[in-house]
């Protein structure tokens, strides 16, 4: 599976975004796709999941009610919509695929998100 990230760029705290990230292949409702972000000097932090089905969906606190995940099967596409954003979620935002309940294997190539205050 090949991911390619896209939707970066930079935006006003409150503001919103819609990063997007296409998959190669032809089975990929049968991978699990996830969002993750770096910021600079810190460690990849976990965003979002979504089963293959799109019937589960996961969060952490930190971008609960902010953050929704999304897949369109047909497309091979996972979004991520990014509302009400804070400087702190500035960050490198990584999509990445895992089959079934392995762990992530497949990782996109990044998208700059910067949020100014």
């Amino acid at each position: 599976v090949q991911l390619q990230a896209s939707g970066g760029g930079l935006v006003q705290a409150g503001g919103s975004l819609r990063l997007s990230c296409a998959a190669s292949g032809r089975t990929f409702s049968a991978y699990g796709m996830g969002w993750f972000r770096q910021a600079p000097g810190k460690e990849r932090e976990f965003v979002a999941s979504i089963s293959g089905s799109g019937s589960r969906r996961n969060y952490p606190d930190s971008v609960k009610g902010r953050f929704t995940i999304s897949r369109d099967n047909a497309k091979n596409t996972v979004y991520l919509q990014m509302t009400s954003l804070k400087p702190e979620d500035t960050a490198v935002y990584y999509c990445a695929a895992r089959y079934g309940a392995l762990e992530y294997a497949y990782w996109g190539q990044g998208t700059l998100v910067t949020v100014s205050s």
